[in-house]
């Protein structure tokens, strides 16, 4: 299975932005900060996140982003969708030509994995994530490092 560092990181941005949707907008600053994610990644990444309709903007003092949709209508695959990400766990990206032009010997195998993990993000909210409370433990180290001006050494 192959999930880069741009599925991982629009998952962790729009967990950030949930778990700070109360407070309202939340600048990219922030999230870079607390998530130890550069600025210029984090642009791109919304930018792909607003087209798909998961991110609104707000401009001007005190701007940022907000959830265009309430948490509980926001899976993990949809966010892993709109950056474009995949997770599949064929070497053929599921076309069926693994051996030179045909199927492997364990193609289906991966396929039904493929189809299980698809599932399992899809089953999973943001609202589900925020709720849990190892989320809310690091949530909470990252904002208290944050405030006292030290930046979070890991996740």
């Amino acid at each position: 299975m192959r999930l880069t560092t741009k599925g991982r990181y629009a998952v962790t941005a729009m967990l950030d932005l949930a778990l700070n949707a109360p407070g309202g907008p939340t600048s990219l600053g922030d999230i870079s900060q607390r998530q130890e994610i550069s600025l210029s990644y984090l642009e791109q990444l919304f930018a792909r996140l607003r087209r798909a309709g998961l991110v609104s903007s707000v401009r001007g003092p005190g701007g940022g982003y907000l959830l265009a949709k309430p948490p509980e209508e926001i899976s993990v695959s949809q966010v892993i969708d709109a950056v474009n990400e995949t997770v599949d766990a064929t070497r053929c990206q599921g076309l069926s030509d693994c051996q030179q032009g045909d199927t492997c010997l364990t193609h289906h195998l991966w396929c039904e994995l493929s189809g299980q993990i698809r599932s399992f993000l899809d089953d999973i909210t943001l609202a589900q994530l925020i709720q849990r409370p190892d989320v809310l433990r690091i949530a909470t180290r990252q904002k208290q490092r944050v405030d006292a001006g030290i930046l979070a050494s890991s996740p």
